[in-house]
């Protein structure tokens, strides 16, 4: 039986946005070049992702550079830049040519206080003073909570009033460190959108795991934006997956997105090679062996029946499944493997061939190759 929890809501606009140019490069360690910069948003476009959020214009002529080149792509994708809560940082990202701009601001009492050491009241007054200004230049304007999972309910509902009221488009909802659990980020959403009636854009950080679970459970609480990082590069432990949210949204959540899933792979391990990151085989979505079957009671069944054992189908992400012969294995994968080689035994035979393969497997650790396979059968006589 598939979930309709988001039934309701399917029919709104859904934007799948990343920030792999901006936040995911902030990881520790990570730095793009410019034309790597240039083709991670050309890869984004070529996925289908409705907006890039390309780097921040105030750090630097390198960072302009890479800008103005993405820009001159012309791209598909809406482009976005980042900005502090001051006029100089958006008159920056105008002279780049973005007409978007996102504006980050704290609205936790801990950010408030310790980070800048003034009150509400401040804060409040600053990021009108500043939507009202970049509005007046007639950008498109996002502005963040910061921190949001740690400040008080209460407070986020007046600030994003606020920010509503100064002509901001919408807000995102920033766990900053990963506080927020599904639970939690589906009632503030839902808090937001009752109490203020604004697009919400969804940012999350990875600190417990939690970071995908939790764009999902904004989405469904009527989140209008889902933001993520390729392979969920990020500050600390990462945001939430890119790959992970849009697959989610397409096959769990059972959203209509126009994405090219099938580009996803090779949009990742270019990401991976320019951050010096591998990308493990059982990385969920684009992992290699995320097809792989050894197991007896899955391979028999996926014999019968492919989906039995799998989310999606391997193509959709453009992948292959593969039978692993191995300690796990049972009867009808060696048959089958066998078969796949021309080869033909019997039940009972297959039998004998598993022990030797089990304790082959055992020997040495890992799977069969096929060739290793086709070794032991010789040795028995199949």
């Amino acid at each position: 039986m598939k979930h309709d929890f988001t039934a309701e809501r399917k029919d709104r606009n859904l934007y799948v946005t990343d920030t792999t140019l901006r936040d995911g490069e902030q990881a520790a360690g990570v730095v793009f070049s410019i034309d790597e910069k240039v083709e991670i948003a050309y890869l984004l476009d070529q996925v289908g992702v409705d907006e890039i959020e390309v780097g921040i214009p105030a750090m630097n002529n390198v960072e302009i550079e890479s800008i103005k080149r993405i820009i001159d792509l012309k791209l598909n994708s809406k482009l976005i830049g980042w900005n502090r809560a001051n006029k100089e940082d958006i008159k920056k990202s105008i002279d780049c040519g973005l007409t978007g701009i996102h504006i980050g601001f704290p609205v936790s009492d801990l950010h408030i206080k310790e980070r800048f050491g003034k009150d509400r009241n401040w804060i409040l007054e600053n990021i009108t003073e500043t939507i009202e200004f970049a509005k007046s230049q007639k950008l498109y304007v996002s502005c963040s909570g910061e921190d949001a999972s740690r400040a008080d309910p209460d407070f986020l509902i007046e600030y994003a009033k606020t920010i509503k009221a100064a002509g901001a488009d919408r807000i995102r909802v920033s766990d900053t460190v990963g506080h927020f659990n599904p639970l939690d980020v589906y009632k503030m959403i839902r808090l937001l959108v009752d109490e203020v009636g604004i697009d919400i854009e969804s940012h999350t950080h990875n600190d417990f795991g939690m970071a995908t679970a939790n764009v999902i459970a904004a989405v469904c609480a009527g989140a209008t934006h889902a933001q993520g990082t390729v392979m969920g590069i990020g500050e600390r432990a990462g945001n939430g997956s890119l790959e992970e949210i849009i697959m989610a949204l397409k096959y769990i959540c059972g959203f209509d997105l126009k994405v090219e899933t099938r580009k996803l792979k090779d949009l990742v391990n270019f990401v991976a090679k320019a951050a010096g990151r591998t990308v493990p085989n059982w990385k969920p979505i684009v992992g290699e062996d995320i097809f792989a079957h050894e197991s007896g009671i899955h391979v028999s069944a996926g014999l019968k029946a492919n989906h039995l054992f799998e989310p999606f189908a391997p193509e959709d992400v453009n992948l292959e499944r593969k039978l692993v012969i191995g300690k796990h294995s049972g009867t009808a994968g060696i048959i089958h493997k066998l078969g796949m080689h021309g080869i033909k035994i019997t039940t009972e035979e297959a039998y004998v061939l598993l022990e030797e393969v089990r304790q082959f497997s055992l020997e040495h650790k890992r799977a069969l190759t096929d060739n290793e396979l086709l070794q032991l059968a010789n040795k028995v006589n199949v």
